[in-house]
């Protein structure tokens, strides 16, 4: 029976325990270039006693960039910029991968180049909406759908971007494939209606995150590179006619390239840049897909301390995420060891600002 505090390994990245840092979007990237900073440095070396830090997600490209102050990975300036944290990590004794991201038509033209729409595999627009390059609330927009001749050069955006990451110090790399982003709206069929070979079938709507999967491995290698997914989320106006079938392939098939780590997106949670009730009655994907897969298995979304204990201790996951508790909690590893209470986190500063509610918690 495993617990929380012992080591484990995804692939070839070593965890000193089973407790995982959340990717968490926190808005706080210099301006102009999201260039990653010494602040940000700081935060992340705060926390690295998590056996693993994922960090927040980097968009791959210009047009992968959905909101105000994320950083990319597709500049040289943000390649440096990703030395001060991993070298700070790595100082702190931590180990840190960095999260690959495209938000496809969660943006608006103000993020994208020449003012551009957003792209997508079609054009639906989602409900909802983000934030302007200016920080002001905009609605989504109803995005361009994607070119055939398009996709290779957006597969290459992925692989230049996990190189960069290489170059930037980082102990490997997630694609993000889950929470509505690009690769998700290829996967999910209520947002796409394709009628070429990224569309119709599972298959074929699996064929982008798994070629973009093996470009990222020609880089690092299948045991530095992990894939997050969220069966049944719903956040960004995701929805599927057959999750069980759809992401029961997809982790078949990361199964067989051999991917250091799946993470899997509870769906209970609904906290995924909302609010923090929980969703009842909603499966249990760490149960449900876990013999879907046969690496290790990372599972996030909603954990209490216990919670985590008896995922690990029953098998259905190697290790447990958690975000929000991360921020507040710098020193969450302890907490959970010596069965301290939570620090509660001020919602009102978790994206933009500076020190406050970023560095300011107590470690």
């Amino acid at each position: 029976m495993a617990h929380l505090f012992e080591k484990t390994s995804f692939g070839s990245i070593q965890l000193a325990n089973r407790i995982v840092m959340a990717p968490l979007t926190r808005m706080r990237s210099s301006q102009p270039g999201n260039v990653p900073n010494e602040l940000m440095a700081n935060y992340y070396a705060q926390r690295a006693t998590a056996g693993l830090i994922i960090s927040e997600a980097s968009q791959v490209s210009q047009q992968g960039q959905g909101y105000p102050g994320t950083p990319g990975i597709h500049s040289p300036e943000q390649t440096e910029g990703w030395k001060l944290v991993t070298d700070a990590v790595h100082k702190a004794g931590g180990t840190i991968v960095l999260q690959l991201w495209h938000v496809g038509r969660i943006s608006h033209r103000s993020h994208q180049p020449g003012g551009a729409l957003p792209v997508a595999p079609s054009a639906i627009k989602p409900e909802g909406g983000t934030f302007s390059a200016d920080w002001q609330p905009v609605a989504f927009e109803t995005p361009r759908a994607l070119e055939l001749s398009e996709i290779p050069g957006l597969i290459e955006d992925f692989r230049r971007a996990a190189s960069n990451a290489k170059d930037a110090g980082f102990d490997g790399v997630e694609v993000h494939g889950a929470n509505g982003y690009l690769l998700d709206q290829f996967l999910q069929d209520g947002s796409n209606q394709r009628t070429d070979q990224y569309g119709g079938t599972i298959e074929n709507r699996a064929r982008l995150l798994l070629e973009v999967v093996d470009a990222v491995v020609g880089v690092w290698g299948s045991d530095r590179v992990g894939v997050r997914l969220s069966p049944y989320g719903t956040f960004n106006d995701m929805r599927d006619s057959d999750p069980v079938k759809l992401f029961t392939y997809v982790l078949g098939r990361l199964s067989q390239r051999g991917v250091a780590y799946a993470h899997l997106i509870e769906p209970r949670s609904s906290g995924a840049g909302g609010g923090d009730s929980v969703v009842e009655n909603v499966p249990d994907t760490a149960e449900l897909f876990r013999s879907a897969f046969n690496g290790a298995l990372l599972s996030a979304g909603g954990y209490t301390a216990d919670t985590a204990k008896h995922v690990v201790a029953a098998g259905l996951a190697d290790a447990v995420a958690f975000g929000r508790f991360f921020i507040s909690n710098p020193n969450l590893p302890r907490k959970i060891q010596e069965e301290a209470p939570f620090a509660p986190y001020d919602r009102s500063t978790f994206y933009g600002g500076g020190e406050k509610g970023y560095t300011d918690y107590p470690c």
